[in-house]
């Protein structure tokens, strides 16, 4: 059996992306999207749960996950990786979910994404949302821009994390990385206080509640460069979600300040390939001046087709992208259709018509 130094090297060695101990299943590695269970490791008892999760808390995590039932925090293996870990129960016993988090922080070519990605780590101000389901590479895609700017720009660079992922080393740019608990009590306290520590750029880790998006859309407001997640699935329902978590009397308000400061959003899909591996798909948004004022007058619905008929200013729905990867091979037209929104937009794509 192996212990929880030698599962977590193996999720390097591996290349998985995660980690799973879970009571009365074998441990689980999460490769290219798959769950493959650990070969020769039997089922775990309660006995081993507690031993394997015991071994990487400090007597503080430990008193939290029985006071909370849950808990987040990060773990580093001494020059070998770095893991974002939760914690909690289930059916009445212990489980846990380790995410791999790189120690290099990839470049954004090397993500392949689109080019325009490079002009989000040009931006001076205004608000900019990278979405998309949990596992997707949000916080890879971030982290990417983030370090981006750390090596063309001297700039005071604000992360608030809950735990901090990727750990960044300063450049041109110094960094102040925040984590919720440890450094903070709250989201909605290190946002208000970050207008005092002279950011030019905020990472919120993920906006959610009303309170953690308010004081997001303050700073982005107030002329910083604000970068978050949202776990949504296009820019039209990334819209909705901020607008709708406050109350009626507050959302013409909140349209007011998303139209004035939204630069960008970027939804993202990682699935897998025919080729092995994952591919990425993704929409992009920009603020231009039609969505800005499809955002004010509150006529998101409109949003969809206004991404549709701009793409030379770089902005495409998520079935243009799934349309290209099917015609080069890179994606079964099955598996695109499964993470197609629109699957009816997917299909006219792909009969003929020019994308």
């Amino acid at each position: 059996m192996l212990d929880i130094k030698q599962l977590l090297n193996l999720v390097i060695t591996k290349k998985a992306s995660d980690l799973h101990l879970v009571v009365g299943v074998p441990p689980t590695l999460r490769i290219d999207g798959v769950l493959l269970p650990v070969a020769g490791e039997s089922t775990l008892s309660q006995e081993r749960m507690t031993e394997l999760v015991g071994g990487v808390m400090t007597q503080e995590q430990k008193e939290v996950l029985t006071v909370n039932k849950e808990i987040d925090f990060s773990l580093s293996l001494t020059g070998e990786g770095r893991f974002r870990v939760n914690v909690y129960h289930q059916a009445g016993t212990l489980a846990a979910a380790f995410r791999l988090i790189p120690i290099i922080i990839p470049s954004l070519d090397s993500l392949t994404l689109p080019r325009i990605c490079h002009t989000f780590a040009t931006l001076r101000q205004g608000f900019v949302l990278v979405t998309g389901p949990t596992g997707h590479g949000k916080s890879t895609t971030l982290a990417s821009i983030i370090e981006e700017i750390n090596l063309t720009r001297a700039e005071h660079i604000v992360t608030v994390e809950d735990p901090i992922e990727f750990m960044f080393t300063p450049k041109r740019s110094i960094i102040s990385q925040r984590e919720m608990h440890g450094d903070t009590h709250s989201w909605e306290i290190a946002l208000r206080s970050v207008l005092r520590e002279d950011p030019n750029v905020v990472l919120v880790g993920e906006m959610r509640d009303f309170e953690t998006i308010a004081a997001a859309l303050t700073v982005a407001e107030t002329g910083h460069l604000v970068f978050a997640t949202l776990h949504t699935n296009s820019a039209a329902q990334s819209i909705d979600r901020i607008v709708d978590v406050f109350p009626e009397h507050q959302q013409d308000q909140i349209r007011m300040q998303l139209s004035s400061t939204i630069e960008a959003v970027f939804s993202q899909r990682l699935i897998p390939g025919l080729a092995g591996g994952r591919v990425v798909a993704y929409e992009v948004m920009v603020g231009t001046p039609a969505i800005k004022t499809a955002i004010r007058e509150g006529k998101t619905h409109m949003i969809d087709n206004i991404i549709q008929t701009s793409g030379e200013l770089g902005m495409f729905t998520i079935e243009t992208i799934l349309a290209s990867h099917v015609r080069e091979g890179k994606l079964a037209m099955e598996q695109a259709m499964a993470y197609a929104i629109r699957p009816e937009e997917l299909t006219r794509l792909l009969q003929g018509k020019k994308i």
